[in-house]
């Protein structure tokens, strides 16, 4: 069984860091780009970050830009998300996901996910 799954959630003060691990299972990530995207209640799933196949490559949103960084452990079949300062804006679900597709550049084609991981930052 194919699977994605998502740890390192949780409640954080505002200006903190968590750092998210995807690790996969059933498949190798090696040959994917992973996504992390984030939805927060009543608003649109939003793309946070993208790290190619072979970790040479990332790509973040300007919201989050100079704060998170995407790196990933092939050997470990796991990719992490540091996030650092950490806002109350932040505060979603977030979920990895693989792309058939090796790099960053579209076309996208997510065809795994993860089942998310809550974020909560606030005082």
């Amino acid at each position: 069984q194919l699977q994605l799954v998502e740890s390192g959630g949780g409640l954080v003060q505002p200006g903190g860091s968590l750092r998210l691990s995807c690790a996969a299972s059933g498949f190798t990530l090696d040959v994917y780009a992973i996504g992390w995207f984030r939805q927060a209640p009543g608003k649109e799933r939003e793309k946070v970050s993208c790290i190619s196949s072979s970790g040479g490559d990332t790509d973040y949103a300007n919201s989050v830009k100079g704060r998170f960084t995407s790196s990933r452990d092939n050997a470990k079949n796991t990719v992490y998300l540091q996030m650092n300062s950490l806002q109350p804006e932040d505060t979603a679900i977030y979920y990895c996901a693989a792309d058939r597709f090796y790099s960053c550049s579209p076309p996208y084609d997510y065809a795994h996910w993860g089942q998310g991981t809550q974020v909560t930052a606030s005082s």
